[in-house]
């Protein structure tokens, strides 16, 4: 009985036809690249003392960027090549000058020229090469090819990849926005609540109690006497409404029982208020406490995660599990519900996502259609360094 082999690409199969493709492209890319390059950046050297030839520099190595650009993503077409997006050239300041000025301290575009020059030399030797392999050397073109498009993605990647530095500057300015934007609404939810909640029943209650003296002032009338202090009965009543939305309020901001108790006690109230017909079991399992930040974080989350069950999963139960690893907060939040939560823009989850983000935490959804579901999140177990 014959083994079945499994299934591998062929060795000239679309794959080696695009690197061909690519290998044979490099040299008119190359003259093109070259002659660009080193035009405008010797004409723009030659001039640097002119009023023309620092913008005209400036311009080259603009040129130089948008060529690297390109070069990036035809070998992200052709060689299966991954790479992020470059972060674009920003002035500090209006104007020409500062323009011309970021365009000149521009890294990538120093290393896009660099590439920019190299690219007729490779050019030269891939084209050759790949030329002479189809025409006598087809046996040996895969392996060839293969190595010479290896020798290609190193140079890209060596010279065309942003720097590590800027993508981190890029995100954190990226987590910078989300907290603030994080910050902005619940600035709004706050005043909101504020606003329609406490706010309206304390006016009320003094305009009631203001009633009530009136009431009182006409303490003659026994009826004045019987309805002054059914005022006063209803303004007790709004006192302790008002009092429990100020106490709801001050637990969305950050409740009490976390501070005083930590992850498990403020986890298990939570639990406790969950509607999910067959509870919710929590495990905590810390041999300390992280930072005040991370607890709050962990909170909310799982606060609005057994929110959602409770809404949309259908779920009979629940559970929550936190641990540490080394170095990082755990939670996971599960249920046997329908499944098919998802983070698309402008939900919930994408919501936590940027605020879990903002501290260079993971969230992973894994809910298929049918359910169960299961969220992971990875939190750092500190947030700054201790000094």
């Amino acid at each position: 009985m014959m083994q079945e082999t499994p299934d591998r690409p062929p060795l000239y199969g679309a794959k080696l036809w695009r690197q061909v493709q690519h290998l044979l492209l490099n040299l008119p890319l190359g003259v093109v690249g070259f002659t660009f390059t080193v035009t405008l950046l010797s004409v723009g050297l030659a001039l640097a003392v002119t009023v023309v030839g620092l913008p005209l520099l400036a311009a080259g190595l603009t040129g130089c960027r948008r060529f690297g650009q390109f070069a990036r993503h035809r070998c992200a077409l052709a060689l299966d090549l991954e790479m992020t997006e470059a972060p674009p050239v920003l002035a500090t300041r209006p104007g020409l000058a500062a323009r011309v000025s970021a365009a000149l301290t521009d890294a990538l575009g120093w290393r896009s020229a660099l590439y920019a020059v190299l690219l007729l030399p490779w050019g030269i030797i891939s084209f050759t090469l790949t030329v002479v392999l189809v025409l006598i050397g087809w046996p040996l073109l895969p392996w060839a090819a293969r190595f010479l498009s290896t020798v290609d993605r190193m140079l890209v990647d060596s010279l065309l990849s942003p720097n590590p530095l800027s993508e981190r500057v890029r995100e954190l300015e990226d987590d910078r926005g989300a907290v603030v934007d994080t910050a902005a609404a619940d600035l709004r939810r706050i005043e909101r609540d504020l606003h329609d909640g406490a706010q309206a029943r304390l006016v009320a209650l003094a305009m009631d109690l203001g009633l009530a003296k009136e009431k009182l002032t006409e303490i003659s009338d026994p009826r004045s006497v019987e309805a002054a202090a059914e005022m006063v009965g209803a303004a007790h009543g709004e006192v302790k409404l008002a009092l429990q939305e100020l106490r709801d309020l001050a637990r969305g901001i950050h409740p009490a029982v976390l501070t005083d108790r930590g992850l498990d006690g403020a986890l298990s109230a939570i639990a406790a208020r969950c509607t999910v017909p067959g509870g919710v079991t929590v495990k905590v399992d810390l041999p300390g406490r992280p930072d005040s930040a991370v607890e709050g974080i962990a909170y909310f989350t799982v606060s609005e995660l057994l929110t959602n069950i409770s809404k949309h999963a259908g779920a009979r139960s629940a559970s929550v599990e936190v641990w540490q690893a080394p170095d990082r907060l755990m939670l996971q939040v599960k249920d046997d519900g329908k499944g098919g939560a998802a983070s698309y823009p402008g939900s919930g989850l994408a919501g936590l996502t940027e605020r879990i983000g903002a501290v260079d935490g993971l969230l992973l959804v894994d809910s298929p259609a049918g359910g169960p579901t299961s969220v992971t999140v990875e939190l750092p177990w500190r947030t700054r360094v201790a000094r």
